[in-house]
C-alpha cells in the first residue's frame, strides 16, 4: 500500500504537473491510498456555498495520467488502473483511493462517512474522509483529515479534540443486517488503518530556537518539541497507533516555489511560522509493516508531500490468492539519501 499526504495551499493544478515522482510510480503498489488537503482556498464562498469541484477533477486526472503511463514493465491490462479507483471530495479534503485493476473483483463493502470539525465546530473546511473497504476478507479504512490550524499554546489540544470526536462521530453506512457481521461501522474496528493528513501538530519552541536547530540540523532535538510525538506520549491522542521515525526535515512552512522556509524574510513577525512536521502518516492494527517514510521535494505549495510504503497482511479468500510481494520502492531511497543536510531559511 502506497500512501501520499498533501496540502496544496489551495492551488488548482495544471496540466504539465508531473506526479510520477510523488506517487512511485515505479515501485508498483496494489492500493495507492492519496489524501490531498486546500485543493480549494478556503474562503467563505468554498466553504458555506458550494463546493468547487474542477480541481478534484484535475487532480483525477492527474493521477490516473501517472498511474496508468505506459511502459516497458506494462504489458498487459492487469497492471492497468482504469476504473479502479473512488474519489470524494469535502471542501477542501480530498481522498483519492486508486486498486490495481487484478484485485478490484476482490474489493468489497465499499464506504464513505465525513466528519466536519471547522467553523462553529461543524463545517468542512476541517475534519476529515474515512473510506471503508474489504480485500478478500480483511478490512480496510483510510482516514484522510485537516485538523485545527494555530501555533499557540493550547491549540495541540484542540487537534486532540479533532482526532477524538473524528473517532467517535465516524459511522460507515450499514450493509449487512445479520447479527454478529464482521462488517466494520466503525474506524477502529477494521483490521488495518491508515491515517493521513495535515494534523498540523507544530514544534513546541519559538522560531528562533526552532531555526537554530534546523541549521545545526539537530533532528532529535527537534524531534523531542514535536507536539505529535509528546501529546501521543502522554495518551492524550492516538492510543495505540504507530508511526514510523521521521528522518526528514519539516514539510511547513515555505515559501512558495522555493526551498527556503517562509519567515525570515517576513517584515512582520505575526506572519511568521515556525517550521514543523504538519503533514503526517500514522497506522493502526495488526498485520501491517511500514517499509518507508518518506517527503518529496516539489515546490508546489507552502507543504512538501509526505508518503509512505506499507506492506499489509491480507486473509485472501477460498477459492483466490492474493500477492504479497512489493518490488523495489524500499529500495530506492537508501536512508542516508533521504537525509536533507540543509534546509535555508534564507531567500537566494
Amino acid at each position: 500500500v502506497f500512501a501520499g499526504t498533501w496540502n496544496v495551499g489551495g492551488r488548482s493544478p495544471n496540466n504539465g504537473l508531473n506526479l510520477e515522482d510523488f506517487l512511485q510510480v515505479e515501485g508498483s503498489a496494489d492500493i495507492y491510498v492519496l489524501g490531498f488537503q486546500e485543493i480549494v482556498p478556503l474562503n467563505a464562498g468554498n466553504v458555506l456555498v458550494i463546493e468547487d469541484n474542477e480541481p478534484a477533477a484535475k487532480w483525477l486526472a492527474l493521477i490516473s495520467h501517472a498511474l496508468n503511463k505506459p511502459s516497458d514493465r506494462q504489458d498487459d491490462s492487469s497492471e492497468t488502473w482504469n476504473g479502479a479507483k473512488l474519489g470524494k471530495q469535502m471542501v477542501g479534503i480530498f481522498l483519492s483511493v486508486w486498486v490495481r485493476s487484478e484485485l478490484v473483483p476482490h474489493v468489497g463493502h465499499l464506504r464513505v462517512a465525513t466528519v466536519g470539525r471547522g467553523i462553529m465546530g461543524c463545517l468542512g473546511n476541517k475534519g476529515c474522509i474515512a473510506m471503508s473497504m474489504s480485500l478478500h476478507r480483511t478490512s480496510f479504512c483510510f482516514v484522510c483529515s485537516h485538523l485545527t490550524s494555530g501555533e499557540k499554546e493550547g491549540d495541540e489540544l484542540k487537534r486532540n479534540a479533532d482526532v477524538s470526536e473524528i473517532l467517535k462521530s465516524t459511522q460507515f453506512p450499514k450493509v449487512c443486517k445479520i447479527p454478529g457481521s464482521r462488517i466494520p461501522e466503525k474506524i477502529l474496528e477494521h483490521d488495518r488503518i491508515l491515517w493521513l493528513g495535515d494534523l498540523n501538530y507544530r514544534i513546541a519552541l519559538s522560531y528562533n530556537e526552532a531555526r537554530t536547530l534546523l541549521e545545526d540540523n539537530d533532528w532529535d532535538s527537534l524531534l523531542g518539541r514535536d507536539q505529535l510525538k509528546m501529546e501521543r506520549e502522554a495518551g492524550r491522542v492516538f492510543d495505540g497507533w504507530k508511526e514510523g521515525k521521521i528522518y526528514f526535515a519539516p514539510t511547513y512552512k515555505y515559501s512558495y516555489n522555493s526551498d527556503a522556509y517562509a519567515g525570515e524574510t517576513t517584515k512582520s513577525k505575526k506572519k511568521r511560522r515556525t517550521p514543523a512536521w504538519c503533514d503526517r502518516i500514522l497506522w493502526y492494527g495488526e498485520g501491517i509493516e511500514q517499509l518507508q517514510y518518506f517527503r518529496e521535494e516539489s515546490r508546489f505549495s507552502d507543504h512538501r508531500p509526505v508518503c509512505a510504503v506499507f506492506l499489509a497482511q491480507v486473509e485472501a479468500s477460498s477459492h483466490g490468492r492474493c500477492r504479497k510481494g512489493y518490488s523495489s520502492v524500499c529500495s530506492r531511497f537508501p536512508r542516508d539519501e533521504i537525509i536533507p543536510q540543509r534546509h535555508s531559511f534564507y531567500e537566494y
